[in-house]
């Protein structure tokens, strides 16, 4: 099966049938495809961060690439230093690839009772996809 094919089932399945958001989402896909595990906690840790529990902060797309490149970079024996070089670079290329960091500017319907739930899956896979590529690039991913 094709990547993206892939990561957009996996996206419409966390999504509808978890019922988790972009962050968990994004770190879930991630973690398959390096074959790393997240502990519990790390995921309940990840449960606010779609643009701050709806607030319209940093997006939880770009979040979960960043909360993944950490367990990923430890786990490869890379320090904090280059941890945060990866982010940045993450960041940037994310910024570049979807137009922002922000979630009221990639997600501008909001959050509401009359928004749909899931409204930015489409933006989801967008957003997956360039992290897959991103951690492919950098070792981090098969």
């Amino acid at each position: 099966m094709e990547t993206r094919q892939w990561v957009a089932g996996e996206v419409r399945r966390h999504y509808w049938q978890e019922n988790v958001n972009c962050a968990r989402t994004v770190l879930a896909i991630l973690a398959e495809l390096g074959g790393v595990t997240v502990h519990p906690q790390v995921a309940a840790a990840a449960t606010g961060l779609h643009g701050a529990g709806g607030f319209g902060a940093q997006c939880g797309l770009v979040e979960g690439g960043l909360m993944y490149i950490g367990i990923a970079g430890t786990a490869r024996g890379l320090d904090d230093e280059a941890i945060g070089d990866l982010c940045q670079e993450f960041a940037a290329g994310f910024t570049a690839a979807l137009g922002s960091l922000i979630c009221r500017e990639l997600r501008p319907e909001g959050f509401g009772p009359e928004v749909p739930l899931h409204a930015c899956e489409g933006r989801s896979v967008d957003a997956a996809m360039y992290a897959v590529r991103f951690m492919r690039a950098k070792g981090l991913v098969r």
